[in-house]
């Protein structure tokens, strides 16, 4: 595993609040951390220690997690409620304040501030929308087989399908011009590392801001039937939207939308390579894809690094008294393992009758874009696995790099082959 190298000072670093490296790292590609998974065993609340040396609070249950989600004494809002924040030097903490980098972040917000935003944008996932969005997602995964299979019979199953497919799909939806898309997946992916200080963050940050900034303009004189012409035009949204709230909102989708899936993608086509007995079984009996998509979402969980919360009010929690400020840490790779929810939750089964799982996360914050990714999954694996007959590894399942450093979990690469015509 790849761990940080940079040195970052105390109060940044808990701020971000990263968990310690052992706390992420695996013995095997699909196995959770040994820490995590102790903690997880010993209650479904446990305190525990951040590298900078303040406490934290693991919640790795599954209905303890459900709860802590929907409780409103938690809040998502660490620059207003994390006590560390008082300690970054003055410039910083007005960066971080700064209205233009907070406006529309509603992933930091809170109610009823949240509400505003979310409620304009669920109104852009209509169902005419989601309908053109899946005609299109077809015509996308035949489009990059179509060019995998032109050039032989191997692939970086990535770099050439798992990363284009949602690429082209956010392309769509936001109304991201084509020959913008490689700018795209470089600035979002330095966006998303997690191993730089926080002052790289930020001008990573900046440079995303001002791709956006671009689309927005374009937007502003072109608008064209996408989400981002949409809000821009919004006859409810009143007031309307500034272009900080849209650079923000649009670069949430973006993260949200692309990396998640990408990975899923990259991540689940491993997994079921190295699971012969749940390849088999779909590919003898493809109706159970959807069955499969939720068991993968549940069984790979790549939001690895969990969901930061912070208590507004002194309050209780697993019988432990958290002051005000309290980081609380919902680990979704431990509650979507956890053994009072699941029978045998450590085993992949592809046939698993349906039960809720974590991985959109719950409560206000739940994924707004869910039900488009698991249509993205859905005809992703499917025909892959109809396409590329006999579809396997190309290199040892030890070659293949994780994506260890990133907030997302997945694989860097995935060399394929497959059976030529």
């Amino acid at each position: 595993m790849t761990t940080r190298t940079t040195e970052t000072p105390p109060a940044e670093e808990s701020l971000r609040a990263p968990l310690s490296p052992e706390f992420l790292e695996r013995d095997d590609a699909f196995t959770p951390p040994a820490a995590l998974m102790a903690l997880a065993e010993q209650s479904p609340v446990v305190r525990a220690t951040l590298p900078g040396g303040d406490p934290f609070w693991l919640v790795s249950g599954y209905e303890e997690a459900r709860a802590v989600l929907v409780d409103p004494r938690f809040s998502a809002d660490r620059f207003q409620y994390h006590p560390r924040f008082k300690e970054l030097p003055e410039q910083l903490r007005e960066q971080l304040r700064d209205d233009k980098a907070r406006a529309g972040s509603f992933i930091n917000m809170d109610p009823p501030e949240h509400n505003r935003y979310r409620k304009l944008l669920t109104g852009q996932f209509t169902l005419r929308r989601m309908r053109q969005l899946t005609t299109r997602i077809e015509e996308i995964v035949t489009e990059r087989l179509d060019a995998m299979l032109a050039k032989g019979n191997t692939a970086d199953l990535v770099t050439e399908f798992a990363i284009p497919v949602p690429t082209l799909v956010m392309c769509e939806l936001l109304g991201v011009r084509y020959e913008d898309r490689e700018e795209f997946q470089r600035s979002t992916a330095a966006l998303l590392q997690m191993n730089v200080p926080v002052k790289e963050a930020l001008a990573n940050l900046q440079a995303q801001r001002a791709f956006m900034q671009r689309l927005i303009a374009d937007k502003r004189e072109n608008p064209t039937d996408d989400m981002i012409s949409g809000l821009i035009h919004h006859a409810g949204a009143d007031p309307a939207l500034t272009e900080d709230e849209l650079i923000n909102i649009a670069n949430l989708l973006l993260v949200a939308g692309h990396e998640t899936t990408a990975n899923m993608l990259g991540l689940g086509t491993f997994v079921l390579l190295r699971r012969p007995d749940q390849l088999a079984a779909l590919r003898d009996n493809p109706s159970r894809i959807d069955d499969a998509v939720e068991e993968l979402l549940r069984y790979l969980s790549i939001v690895h690094v969990g969901i930061f919360r912070f208590a507004k009010e002194d309050l209780e929690l697993g019988g432990d008294h958290l002051p005000v400020g309290s980081t609380v840490v919902i680990s979704l790779v431990a509650a979507n393992r956890d053994k009072q929810h699941w029978p045998d939750p450590d085993v992949l089964d592809v046939t698993r009758v349906r039960n809720p799982h974590l991985a959109f996360g719950h409560g206000v914050h739940q994924c707004l874009g869910q039900q488009l990714a698991r249509v993205e999954m859905r005809v992703g694996y499917s025909e892959l696995l109809r396409r590329l007959p006999n579809l396997r590894l190309a290199v040892p399942p030890e070659e293949v790099p994780l994506r260890t450093d990133m907030i997302t979990y997945g694989v860097h690469a995935l060399p394929v082959v497959w059976d030529a015509p």
